[in-house]
């Protein structure tokens, strides 16, 4: 496998400024335990190991039940989510995945339900976040639980 750049050596600004605008979100309008649904569920449909790793594990600090996200990759068929958590996989579904014509009115109402204004903005921004770290993450290559120790996480009991 070829050997990647650090891309936070390399860009410590852009990592600087990245880090400030996902932190931003623990001071959002949306609950911690949807933001981690949000995190982990974007990182599952992009194939982030390095992002789905670090957020099943500050999922489980934060008191998320493994059961709950055992069934993250079937929530439309599960009934261990309430009407505002599926609304927000169902936002981040729409968002990571976009559609050719963007997003239809369906989707929007539907989320639109469970959410203020104010709400579905954070929301937006929170999955807009999320998908950014995907793909740097994803480009490159940075290894699942190698940030474990930077980030505390090795007291979620899973590495």
């Amino acid at each position: 496998m070829t050997q990647r750049i650090n891309y936070m050596a390399q860009s410590p600004e852009f990592f600087k400024t990245m880090m400030a605008f996902s932190n931003a979100e623990h001071g959002s309008s949306i609950e911690l335990k949807i933001l981690d649904l949000v995190h982990i569920r974007a990182s599952q449909i992009n194939g982030c190991g390095f992002c789905l790793d670090m957020h099943v594990k500050q999922a489980k600090i934060n008191g998320e039940s493994e059961l709950r996200l055992y069934h993250l990759p079937i929530w439309r068929e599960s009934t261990l989510f309430s009407p505002r958590e599926r609304a927000a996989l169902a936002w981040t579904e729409i968002l990571t995945k976009l559609p050719e014509h963007g997003v239809p009115d369906d989707v929007y109402e539907r989320v639109r339900g469970e959410y203020s204004e104010k709400e579905l903005s954070d929301l937006t921004f929170s999955v807009m976040a999320i998908n950014a770290w995907n793909r740097i993450n994803i480009a490159f290559k940075n290894v699942p639980g190698s940030a474990d120790a930077a980030f505390g996480l090795a007291k979620a009991g899973l590495s």
